[in-house]
């Protein structure tokens, strides 16, 4: 897929970042089908080419994002060896760097997310809860809500099981799953439907 074809998936000026960037590559992008595991991959392939897939249902700002990160993978691992360890250093330096010189692409009220996480850029988009939050706004399950919004005590249904919010440890939540009396910790932006 060309960098022109991606246009109807970024926001406007990311193309000459693309270019720059994709400049020494050969690199095939896929834009697959919403994959709820993951939004994005990058791997080399055994011609040397590289191949980086990102869901095609993504919020251009999003997809950008994701695409940025992908292809940080890339550099890092063309400019410092393949032995580097996948989110080390080199790659956090790398998505630091290619997201600051970026950062006009997104919008005024995005960029001081971008700017946070730049600081110590995290392998997973959903180890940000900024960058959660910000990416669903217009995307939430009306019944539905993050668990860091519920109070102790209060009971909510995830995964078709039922659990107590027992409170906070460090930055997780203990819940209790009321049909075992077993205990689990829930992230703060796990998406679960309080019981009325």
């Amino acid at each position: 897929m060309s960098i022109q074809s991606l246009e109807k998936y970024l926001p406007q000026n990311t193309l000459s970042y693309l270019r720059k960037w994709f400049s020494d590559y050969y690199i095939h992008i896929k834009v697959t089908k919403n994959r709820n595991s993951k939004l994005g991959d990058y791997r080399k392939l055994r011609d040397n080419s590289h191949e980086i897939t990102i869901n095609s249902t993504l919020a251009p700002q999003l997809f950008f994002f994701v695409l940025t990160h992908e292809l940080a993978h890339l550099i890092a691992f063309e400019k410092y060896g393949r032995r580097i360890s996948p989110h080390g250093n080199e790659w956090k330096l790398t998505f630091r760097e290619m997201l600051l010189e970026s950062l006009n692409v997104y919008e005024e009220d995005l960029k001081p997310i971008i700017i946070k996480f730049s600081h110590s850029p995290k392998a997973n988009f959903m180890a940000s809860p900024d960058l959660v939050k910000y990416f669903h706004i217009e995307n939430h399950d009306d019944n539905l809500q993050y668990i860091e919004e519920l109070s102790k005590g209060d009971q909510f249904v995830y995964r078709n099981q039922t659990y107590l919010l027992e409170g906070l440890i460090k930055k997780n939540y203990l819940c209790m799953n009321l049909a075992t009396g077993r205990k689990y910790s829930f992230k703060p932006l796990a998406r679960v439907k309080k019981c009325s």
